[in-house]
């Protein structure tokens, strides 16, 4: 029994993770939106995505290229977790969160991993996952790039600001 305590001492509150291909203009949008938020939280922010985030006291922010099924570990340590990730317009609003269930989701693409699947992989070998969303902002430009559209820049204070309040009614920051 005491192993169960100390394991649940050692849980995680909050994981802000952001992925997409910062050289590829607008795929790159999580990166910004992490910087936007660490910036929102009064953190040092790094100059490039090869750095790491400064961590906060309950906040841990990572930035991938791709999800892949080996992060399922490290997330299941989380009480929360907010995915952030450009669209290409298939969504109809600009930005959008919405809550992430546990979904195995098979793609037709060897390297694509959708929050809905990495929460089934942490639920399934786990027997946990955490409260989950995933914010979408639409891209516009996908060309070899490192900065955003200006269609897109438009969008990162809001989408920051959907994530606090998404957070403030789930954790109270």
């Amino acid at each position: 029994m005491e192993f169960f305590i100390k394991l649940e001492a050692v849980l995680k509150r909050i994981l802000l993770l952001g992925y997409g291909n910062p050289d590829r203009e607008d795929d790159g949008v999580a990166w910004h939106i992490l910087c936007a938020f660490a910036e929102k939280l009064g953190l040092e922010i790094p100059t490039s995505y090869e750095e790491e985030f400064t961590q906060s006291a309950s906040i841990d922010f990572a930035f991938q290229l791709q999800l892949s099924p080996e992060m399922a570990e490290d997330i299941s340590a989380y009480e929360y977790v907010c995915f952030f990730d450009a669209h290409t317009g298939n969504i109809p609003e600009a930005v959008r969160l919405v809550e992430v269930e546990s979904d195995f989701q098979r793609s037709p693409l060897t390297h694509h991993l959708t929050p809905q699947s990495l929460m089934s992989i942490c639920e399934t070998l786990y027997g946990k996952k955490p409260d989950a969303a995933l914010l979408s902002v639409r891209g516009y430009h996908f060309r070899f790039s490192r900065n955003l559209s200006e269609e897109t820049v438009a969008l990162v204070p809001y989408a920051a600001d959907l994530v606090w309040n998404w957070l403030n009614t789930k954790a109270a920051l």
